[in-house]
């Protein structure tokens, strides 16, 4: 602070540069970062990015049935919403933080 109880702006410049770098680099870690998420007790597997892009999908043998694909299209939609529940636990986790440290109201485009 200066005299007069005006904030420092170029402190404050500094410190918004140095926040947006570090959700820039959490942001970077999370596109670079695998989730997984199962469903039917591990038939099907689902892999996502932790920014929620599907990047992998295991299907187990024993639940593709020819005679009812509507099952194994359920286990893999519910794979992939596990999958995007962790990876959206992940972005609260890496960064939350830093949205509390912007204000912590959130931040347009982002998933918190």
């Amino acid at each position: 602070m200066i005299p007069g109880g005006q904030p420092n702006m170029q402190q404050l410049l500094q410190q918004a540069q140095k926040m947006q770098e570090d959700l820039a680099r959490a942001q970077e870690e999370l596109a670079a970062t695998a989730v997984d998420g199962q469903a039917g007790g591990g038939l099907v597997k689902a892999t996502v990015t932790g920014s929620g892009e599907l990047r992998g999908l295991v299907i187990d043998p024993k639940a593709v049935d020819p005679e009812d694909t509507e099952t194994l299209a359920d286990l893999i939609v519910a794979a992939v919403q596990a999958a995007n529940e962790n990876a959206h636990a992940l972005q609260q986790q890496k960064l939350g933080p830093l949205a509390q440290g912007l204000g912590g109201g959130g931040i347009p485009g982002l998933p918190f």
